[in-house]
């Protein structure tokens, strides 16, 4: 939390559109109390909706810390108190150079409390205050810690919620800080009906999911920070109306504009940050703090070195002479430019005095990666650490006395993985001793698996593939046993196939199966008609039938009947013939040779007569196979004659 400077406004709180400004003279019962047998109040900073701040000295480890009591009407709700706790501990456990850190918290005597980090300095909602809008330059080098310290927290695992100017602390010696992580979901999952208003007074850097839904993830986060530079830039947030209401509506319905359309000179660079970032559709901005603050970095280098600004007709001029000389804590006089000050104008410079100037100094002159480069520091070249891997680069700097911060993470066709792509500071460019060395880390060439979308409709096989950051190619139509009409039944290349970004995926959809006529095959043999039908798609069933016109092996009909017209899949049953039916062999004993001979070729079997030279009783005496015996059509007896 920050301290105000001399005669500064007071601090920002969460969840509080107003901080009451407090006067020496309004007694404070807390001031010279000791909180929790540890904590000494010493004097109060500020009082919001939400809690009081106070300067206090923590007994056990001495040191100062801002302590943050809740109001009482918030002790007295167990679930916003259990709330509470738990996302305090959480937020513990975030530690980054520029989040504001929670210590401790507590619960005692009716008080529930964090002891946070005591940050002297002001909040940017002060400066926003006192020097109207800033520069793009002055916007972005502010806006880059409070990108780091976002994508520290997301990667923790924390959602902000309240990103705000607020929240954002200015320190005196040019730190930028962001404040009060946790606190904005105990309030808004809070049931006390005292806590409603609060979140609602920050309703102007809502996203619309928050507002809609109630829900908030990384994109929330960064939808708030795009708002926060539109501010920055314009002096004023995008959406206004006369009640929260009113203005949570116009997120949810209306885009943010382009902040150029509230003052032209905003270059269009600034323009596509604020757009990106502030897509009403949470899918289309910027998916991680990583590479909103990647492209932060990149607009910067095309923009001028940053300097002060105030309001117009109180411009400061300071260079770099000047901010040795304020760092040095030595007298500088700031020399006003521009117009004539007017005499409202002198007051307010006689009472801002040297601070003013110094923090303004501090904060505009140029962020290093992990801290703030003053003009006085000391500066070493940029060891070359391009190709290096992340451990190699890491040794290289640590070498030189600096240490390795990885910026992002992209993806290269040329660089291996792991390797360092480009620093910032360049090869050779100064850095400031002890300081740090931002890098970009290949991801190694950018590769997507084809999805499987057999199955699916063409919508979500376009979906789908797209989101796998592919690109619909050509779309025909086939026919297909297996896949439902109207589904896709395959892709080119095939699923599972590893492709560049922007890859050309050409998707077949399904007809359904392939109507099929049933061919003439009575007559054919079996085996030649069932391979046939099997090549068209069809699935041959076999049935055997005696027939006295149709020869063995050959088929006697087909079912569905030829010419009949069926889907490719279909059943077809062949019925093919076993030959004519067998005969049962008579009982040919005793009779006589002609009559016997007759019987056989009326069953349309073959007599065969066995006889000796001299048959007197010309009759059978015995046949072969006996009678009874089941044989073909045409088979052959065997009669012996006596």
């Amino acid at each position: 939390m920050t301290r105000p400077g001399k005669r500064g406004n007071s601090t920002g709180a969460v969840g509080v559109p107003r901080i009451t400004r407090v006067e020496k003279s309004v007694p404070d019962p807390l001031v010279g109390q000791t909180i929790d047998g540890r904590y000494l109040v010493r004097a109060r900073l500020a009082r919001g909706g939400m809690a009081t701040v106070y300067e206090a000295v923590d007994l056990r480890l001495d040191r100062v810390v801002a302590l943050k009591v809740m109001h009482r009407h918030l002790a007295e709700d167990p679930d916003f108190v259990a709330r509470f706790e738990r996302e305090a501990k959480s937020a513990a456990r975030l530690s980054h150079p520029h989040v504001v850190a929670v210590y401790d918290q507590g619960h005692s005597d009716n008080l529930i409390y964090l002891a946070m980090e005591m940050v002297p300095g002001r909040t940017l909602r002060d400066v926003m205050r006192d020097f109207g809008p800033l520069t793009p330059e002055q916007a972005l080098v502010i806006l880059d810690p409070v990108l780091e310290g976002l994508a520290a927290a997301h990667a923790a695992g924390f959602v902000h919620r309240d990103i705000k100017p607020e929240n954002v602390l200015l320190a005196d010696d040019g730190r930028v800080k962001v404040a009060d992580f946790g606190l904005a979901r105990a309030v808004s999952t809070s049931n006390t009906s005292a806590t409603q208003g609060l979140i609602m007074g920050t309703v102007a850097y809502l996203s619309p999911e928050q507002v809609e839904h109630g829900d908030a993830d990384e994109r929330s986060d960064l939808y708030a920070a795009g708002i926060l530079l539109f501010e920055m830039v314009t002096g004023q947030v995008p959406h206004a109306g006369d009640s929260p209401l009113s203005v949570a509506y116009a997120h949810v319905n209306s885009d943010v504009p382009a902040p150029s359309t509230m003052r032209p000179i905003i270059p269009p660079e600034i323009d596509a940050l604020v757009i990106h970032a502030t897509r009403r559709e949470a899918s289309l901005r910027y998916q991680r703090a990583a590479e909103f603050l990647a492209d932060v970095k990149r607009v910067r280098i095309n923009l001028p070195p940053p300097r002060p600004f105030v309001e117009s007709h109180d411009t400061l001029v300071v260079d770099a002479s000047v901010a040795a000389r304020l760092a040095a804590g030595k007298p500088v006089a700031a020399r006003p430019v521009v117009s004539p000050p007017i005499a409202d104008v002198r007051h307010r410079r006689r009472r801002k005095g040297p601070w003013v100037a110094l923090v303004i100094v501090l904060v505009v002159l140029g962020a290093g990666i992990g801290g703030w480069l003053l003009a006085t520091g000391k500066s070493v070249p940029t060891p070359n650490i391009v190709g290096q891997s992340t451990a190699a680069a890491t040794a290289t700097l640590g070498a030189a006395g600096l240490s390795l911060v990885v910026i992002e993470e992209q993806f290269s066709e040329e660089v291996p993985a792991d390797l360092v792509i480009s620093s910032d500071p360049a090869p050779g460019a100064a850095v400031r001793e002890t300081g740090a060395v931002g890098a970009i880390i290949s991801k190694g060439p950018e590769r997507y698996v084809i999805p499987k979308v057999q199955g699916l409709t063409a919508a979500e096989a376009t979906a789908a593939l797209t989101g796998a950051n592919l690109v619909i190619g050509s779309t025909t139509s086939v026919f297909d046993d297996k896949v439902p009409a109207n589904a896709v039944a395959s892709t080119t290349p095939e699923t599972g196939t590893e492709v560049k970004p922007g890859t050309r995926v050409d998707i077949s959809i399904s007809k359904g199966p392939k109507p099929v006529p049933i061919p003439q095959v009575v007559g054919k043999k079996a085996g030649v008609v069932a391979s046939a039908l099997t090549d068209l798609g069809l699935i041959v069933l076999t049935k055997e039938k005696f027939s006295e016109q149709i020869a063995e092996g050959l088929v006697i009909a087909v079912r569905p009947a030829e010419g009949t017209v069926v889907n490719s899949g279909t059943e077809v049953e062949l019925v093919t013939s076993k030959g004519p039916p067998p005969v049962e062999v008579p009982s040919l004993v005793d009779l006589p040779k002609k009559k016997a001979i007759s019987t056989l070729k009326g069953l349309g079997l073959k007599p065969k007569v066995i006889e000796a030279a001299a048959t007197p009783l010309d009759r059978v005496y015995s046949q072969d196979p006996p009678a009874g015996t089941m044989i073909p059509r045409g088979g052959q007896v065997i009669i012996r004659i006596i």
